[in-house]
């Protein structure tokens, strides 16, 4: 038999890059580096938070201000990556800084009800057609299991359908290696952006099926917007089955006052919320109508409790205050949706024909080291892991910090300036890895 050489391949050529990349990052952060080590003796993998860790190891911060972290090696980065969304408004805004000293002088473990409770759940219930009334969580995390847990009490059901690939927090991963710790409910899975496999899903179990939980635009599953043909066409069929509507807006509720719900003009019946809201603080919410949200007021017969030592601690409360009367004003969400767009075109324009793609909706994108069009997870599949790794570490080089799968969540400090240095940032970086 005749042996048959391999076709060429740039896989060395890519690895030994990446190798190199390494090295640059390594030496140019010795504190960072004996800081990893000493912490990776206590916490697995040497940090609390598996997203944050990459390869070599994460640069450790010493302080952030505005748009911009600054590590311990004396490197400065423009912070593109937002905290996954939950930095909207930027390190240390002065109005939330003052609130929380505010909060520090007067007590902050209360085991009791202060007025920045109900005034932060008026604020808050203003700005979204599908909350009358909500509750506090500590997460979004939390904020999607209640309002799973909700609904399959208000409709006597028990299935839940999911998207594949979708993330709505650390116990409900529906991608790759989610699976370990996933909180076992009954699960049915159709394919995002794609109503026929949900018509077919809801053609075998509709009368089983207690809710939809969905993202208008999946933000870890790949920073891919839903369409609003397909979010509509949700909608529709919840209605014609019985099952109830689940948006869940930790990260969408950014692009308009009203989030993504009031931009497509679509009302879902239970919508969950998370992270800026809370003026970055530990923060989740769910909220519905007064009808569904009876389930929990006992003077109107509801019967399910909802507990949690610091739902409405007085830290996030104050500060979710200051956060949404005097930062997140529609102009400001508006100004910053409008800078999202016009950053989503300007990378597209320099990508060209190159093998890359970027999605996103507003100011959520993200950056693929593959060619597109990208509808849902699975058209991820084809990602050269070495190439979106060496993306990342050009960027830093460079003093650019997104997240290492391509993901970015701009912050409201973030200039049209800073947007110019990051789209000839990209271009270097494309044109380094790709010559």
């Amino acid at each position: 038999m005749t042996s048959v050489e391999p076709a060429p391949s740039i896989s060395g050529a890519t690895e030994a890059a990446v190798a190199a990349a390494h090295e640059r990052y390594r030496a140019a952060r010795p504190r960072s580096a004996a800081q990893a080590e000493a912490a990776a003796a206590v916490l697995p993998g040497g940090s609390t938070r598996s997203v944050l860790d990459f390869a070599p190891f994460p640069f450790r911060v010493a302080r952030a201000d505005g748009a911009h972290l600054h590590d311990v090696d004396g490197h400065t980065y423009l912070d593109l990556l937002g905290d996954y969304t939950a930095g909207l408004l930027g390190h240390n805004p002065p109005e939330v800084a003052a609130a929380v000293v505010a909060v520090t002088e007067r007590g902050w473990s209360l085991g009791a009800v202060a007025e920045d409770e109900h005034r932060l759940a008026e604020l808050i219930t203003s700005r979204f057609a599908s909350m009358a009334q909500m509750r506090f969580t500590n997460s979004g995390t939390e904020a999607n299991l209640m309002a799973i847990s909700l609904a399959r009490h208000t409709t006597g059901r028990t299935k839940v359908l999911v998207f594949d690939g979708a993330y709505h927090g650390g116990l409900l991963y529906f991608g790759a290696g989610g699976e370990a710790l996933r909180m076992p409910f009954d699960y049915v899975h159709a394919t995002y952006n794609d109503s026929r496999s949900v018509a077919e899903v809801f053609e075998r179990h509709g009368a089983e099926i207690a809710c939809v939980l969905v993202e208008p635009m999946m933000g870890a599953g790949g920073g891919i917007q839903g369409t609003p043909a397909f979010l509509a066409a949700l909608r529709q069929t919840c209605r014609d089955h019985g099952a109830l509507l689940v948006f869940d807006e930790v990260m969408t509720s950014r692009m308009s006052i009203g989030g993504a719900q009031g931009w497509l003009g679509i009302t879902p019946d239970i919508t969950t919320l998370g992270k800026y809201l809370g003026g970055g603080m530990t923060f989740g919410a769910f909220g519905a109508s007064a009808e569904l949200m009876a389930a929990f007021d006992p003077a109107r017969g509801g019967t399910l409790t909802h507990g949690g030592t610091f739902n409405n601690n007085a830290i996030t409360m104050r500060a979710g205050v200051a956060a949404v009367e005097q930062i997140l004003t529609a102009d400001a969400l508006d100004g910053l949706f409008a800078r999202g767009e016009r950053l989503r075109a300007g990378l597209t324009d320099v990508i060209g024909t190159r093998p890359y793609t970027v999605t996103g909706w507003g100011s959520i994108l993200g950056v693929h080291a593959t060619g597109g069009p990208v509808s849902s997870p699975a058209d991820l599949a084809g990602v050269d892991p070495l190439r979106a790794e060496l993306l990342f570490h050009h960027l830093l080089d460079r003093g650019i910090y997104i997240a290492r799968r391509g993901f970015i969540a701009l912050s409201l400090p973030v200039t049209d300036a800073d947007l110019d240095r990051a789209v000839e940032a990209v271009d270097h970086a494309i044109t380094t890895i790709e010559r």
